[in-house]
C-alpha cells in the first residue's frame, strides 16, 4: 500500500510554541535549572545541579513543543505524530488504526475531522507500555466527533511514562479539522476508527505527523 504523500512534516518554525497542559512539569524543571545556574560561580553543589538540570529543561521545552502546521486537505487526517502501530478491521465494520506516540513526537492530538465534540469521557486505567496488547485497559480519553462521516471515535491512551492526559476541549465544542484538541504528557497512543466503507490509506510502520497525514483513501 503506497504511503500518503501528505506525511511529511510542514511545520512553520517560526510558529513553534509551547503545548497548553506543560507547565506543572516544565516550570519546576527550568526554575530548578535557573536558580542553580546562578548560584553555580559560588558553589560546588549548584555546579553537580546546574548541567543535569539544564539538560532536563531542555529536554521538557523539546518534549512539550508545539508547532504551528499547514493542516493539509482530506476527508480524515492523522490526530497525532508518531508511526502507525496496527490496522485493525473492528466487529462493528469500523476500522481501527493505532498510532504509537514515542516520548520524541510531538504530544499535541489534533482533530481528524471537522464537527462537533459529543462526547469526552475520562476513563481510569493502567500504565503499562502503549506498544503493549493490554494497554487497551490503560488510563484513556475517549472523544466522539459528530461530522459529516457521521461519528468518529478517537481514543487518547496514556503509557508508561505518559500519566496525565489533558483534553483542551469540552463536550458541545465545534472544532475545524485540524485543531489542537488535548495533550498526552510524553507520548503514548492514538487509536482512531474510521467508518465502515472509508479505506485506509497509512501502513502499519508508516510516519504520521498531526493535521497533515491523511489517513483515509479517496
Amino acid at each position: 500500500m503506497p504511503h500518503s504523500q501528505t506525511s511529511a512534516p510542514r511545520d512553520s518554525r517560526a510558529g513553534v510554541r509551547l503545548a497548553r497542559g506543560a507547565s506543572p512539569w516544565l516550570l519546576p524543571t527550568v526554575a530548578t535549572a535557573a536558580v542553580s545556574l546562578l548560584r553555580a560561580r559560588r558553589s560546588g553543589a549548584a555546579r553537580a545541579v546546574a548541567v543535569p538540570a539544564t539538560a532536563l529543561a531542555a529536554g521538557m521545552l523539546w518534549f512539550f513543543r508545539d508547532p504551528e502546521r499547514e493542516i493539509a486537505t482530506g476527508r480524515v487526517i492523522s490526530p497525532a505524530d508518531g508511526v502507525v502501530q496496527s490496522i485493525m478491521p473492528w466487529k462493528d465494520g469500523r476500522t481501527r488504526v493505532a498510532i504509537f506516540m514515542s516520548p520524541l513526537n510531538v504530544h499535541v492530538n489534533r482533530a481528524p475531522l471537522a464537527g462537533t465534540v459529543t462526547s469526552v469521557e475520562h476513563i481510569p486505567g493502567g500504565f503499562v507500555p502503549a506498544f503493549n496488547k493490554e494497554s487497551e485497559n490503560n488510563e484513556r480519553v475517549v472523544w466522539h466527533f459528530d461530522t459529516e462521516l457521521g461519528d468518529i471515535e478517537m481514543i487518547q491512551i496514556a503509557g508508561a511514562v505518559a500519566r496525565r492526559i489533558v483534553p483542551y476541549i469540552p463536550e458541545g465544542t465545534k472544532v475545524e479539522q485540524g485543531e489542537r484538541i488535548g495533550l498526552i504528557r510524553f507520548g503514548s497512543r492514538v487509536d482512531l476508527y474510521l467508518p465502515e466503507g472509508v479505506d485506509v490509506a497509512v501502513e502499519v510502520g508508516q510516519k504520521t505527523v498531526a493535521g497533515v497525514t491523511r489517513i483515509d483513501r479517496d
